[in-house]
């Protein structure tokens, strides 16, 4: 039996989310931003201020901010929380053998999210902020999932069947345990990203490599992924 859905509160969610990625906002310019009507979002506002969620941005006449009660929803669920955990050592180790930043990406939805990060030391380096969310298209943390899809959810993910083209570099990539994006997001940035994988060959998240495209050529790129395919088995074995 279907059960029906609360349509007021997807929409405070939406309302909410809304606040969150154009904060301080005011409710004619959220209105305005989700096309809806500015009654029912001043509503929305007073329901969401009276819970705690959100507040009067100080110094900014009648704007919303989210309030720090947020901030009790910040912590990572335990099943995550328990995978960067084990992942933190792993990409201080990557760090410490490779000069470069590591980042570790679990999925959310159809997306992966950065988690956890250990920064360079260098001078330039790449810095992915936590929370960022990592694109599908043309990323090395897409690449190096694909090949564990199987052919429908790869079809789902990449809006169409892939082409023959894109099946055989997906197989090499399977091969050698790594992918690489060199500088098709950030034109001066190369990242390669290896699968976490389950026990069942599912993947859980990615280990990546960032650094500028200078530091990052070809013939560092062996050495690299061989580190980076090694730290992502163990990380892997300890998901289980």
């Amino acid at each position: 039996m279907a059960v029906k859905r609360s349509r007021s509160a997807g929409r405070m969610l939406v309302v909410f989310e809304a606040i969150a990625s154009a904060q301080p906002i005011g409710v004619s310019a959220l209105a305005r931003r989700l096309d809806a009507n500015k009654s029912a979002v001043q509503r929305d506002l007073m329901t969401l201020a009276d819970a705690g969620w959100i507040r009067l941005a100080p110094g900014a006449a009648a704007q919303w901010e989210l309030a720090p009660h947020v901030l009790t929803l910040a912590r990572p669920p335990h099943s995550s929380e328990r995978l960067r955990q084990r992942a933190r050592p792993l990409l201080e180790q990557l760090r410490a053998e490779t000069g470069e930043t590591a980042y570790l990406t679990m999925p959310d939805g159809d997306h992966f999210v950065v988690i956890d990060a250990a920064e360079s030391f260098q001078m330039l380096r790449m810095v992915p902020p936590v929370g960022i969310v990592i694109p599908m298209e043309g990323s090395a943390t897409a690449r190096a999932i694909l090949p564990h899809l199987g052919a429908q959810e790869q079809g789902r993910l990449l809006g169409g069947q892939a082409t023959a083209a894109l099946e055989r570099e997906l197989a090499a990539i399977r091969e050698r345990g790594y992918a690489v994006n060199d500088g098709e997001i950030e034109p001066s940035a190369v990242a390669m990203a290896a699968a976490v994988l389950d026990r069942n060959g599912v993947p859980v998240g990615t280990l990546v490599l960032t650094g500028p495209g200078e530091r990052l050529r070809g013939e560092r790129r062996a050495e690299l992924g061989a580190k980076l395919k090694a730290a992502a088995e163990q990380l892997s074995a300890a998901a289980g």
